[in-house]
């Protein structure tokens, strides 16, 4: 169960580098054409603005950091720490999502809302997979040192 968590963990951090790299690369492209496939999930929401574009863009790179060092190490307070973090800035975002379902088709907005309780129900199950694991006491002195 462990090394699957890792793994999950892992695909949430992928996507969320791909969506970073992407909106850091090319903002204008991102807006318009995400999540591509001939689907087009964040222009009809609004008007472009680069600068929003990109900030996303980075935070989002930042969760793929983030989330990435969890699942390498898999130490719990990291984890913990990542999944937290993630959650906290993924349900709100999701909960936008839900009110604004009138500006995508049906099946956009059941791929998006999906993929949100997707990434959700992987980092809260790993979140909970590494909290079964007895924790490890690390030595203050040792880590300083």
């Amino acid at each position: 169960m462990r090394s699957l968590a890792r793994v999950a963990l892992a695909l949430v951090a992928a996507a969320q580098l791909e969506v970073g790299l992407w909106g850091l690369t090319g903002p204008h492209s991102f807006f318009a054409t995400f999540p591509g496939f001939g689907h087009h999930w964040v222009a009809p929401l609004g008007v472009y603005n680069e600068h929003l574009v990109r900030d996303y863009a980075a935070a989002e790179l930042g969760f793929a950091v983030l989330l990435a060092g969890a699942a390498i190490w898999f130490e719990r307070r990291l984890v913990l720490v990542a999944g937290a973090a993630f959650l906290a800035a993924t349900l709100p975002h999701f909960a936008y999502h839900l009110t604004t379902t009138d500006h995508l088709s049906t099946t956009d907005n059941t791929a998006s809302l999906g993929g949100f309780l997707l990434e959700l129900m992987v980092v809260i199950w790993a979140m909970v997979a590494v909290s079964k694991q007895p924790e490890r006491r690390l030595d203050v002195a040792t880590e300083a040192g």
